[in-house]
């Protein structure tokens, strides 16, 4: 089963990329509005790829992915962000796409990252 963990707390946004995980094939999503939040739901639920928004209201993307990589084990990581530069705080390999992102981006972008 394809398990996708969406990290943002914009809910339009949030919606946005859940409709496109699912259509490059997760089963199933979780979405996460703040760092700890993230790695709570990583925890109980361990993701197939996680794509991470880089500024929330509480946190940050790389930091949770950082936490969640650290206690789960490597995963695909996705970054979408209006800030490339600020993805600093996670060191591990990771996609970066800029927003605004088509949904046909978005989508190629989570297959070929849940299909290898």
């Amino acid at each position: 089963m394809l398990h996708a963990l969406i990290i943002e707390d914009e809910w339009a946004i949030a919606l946005h990329l859940e409709e496109a995980v699912r259509e490059a094939g997760a089963i199933s999503v979780s979405v996460a509005a703040t760092e700890r939040e993230a790695i709570e739901l990583a925890i109980a639920r361990r993701p197939d790829l996680i794509a991470s928004d880089v500024r929330l209201l509480e946190g940050t993307g790389p930091a949770a992915v950082s936490t969640i990589i650290r206690t789960i084990g490597p995963r695909p990581v996705v970054f979408f962000t209006a800030w490339p530069q600020d993805c600093i705080g996670y060191d591990g390999p990771a996609e970066i796409v800029t927003k605004p992102a088509t949904l046909s981006r978005l989508v190629s972008v989570f297959e070929k990252h849940l299909h290898g």
